[in-house]
């Protein structure tokens, strides 16, 4: 089922969605959101920023380097494959 600007659900028909969308601007419908993620609680973030500057602090520069160049191929290796 296609979906709206904000991911609700929308009829594939293009006189169904038609009809829907009019209803909507009308008020006669009310539009059905989609429900949001929960966001990550506080000592998530805090733990998961704690993580990433001790990760940053025992890897070398030549150790990143490697990483770095890792990740272009594996990013490269997908765009090519599209």
């Amino acid at each position: 089922m296609p979906k709206g600007p904000k991911g609700q659900k929308r009829p594939a028909d293009v006189v169904s969605n038609a009809i829907k969308v009019a209803r909507i601007a009308t008020g006669e419908e009310d539009e059905a959101m989609p429900a949001k993620r929960p966001a990550k609680s506080e000592a998530a973030a805090t733990l998961g920023k704690l993580g990433g500057a001790a990760r940053a602090k025992s890897l070398t520069a030549k150790k990143r380097s490697e990483i770095a160049k890792k990740a272009a191929q594996e990013r490269w290796a997908a765009k090519s494959d599209d």
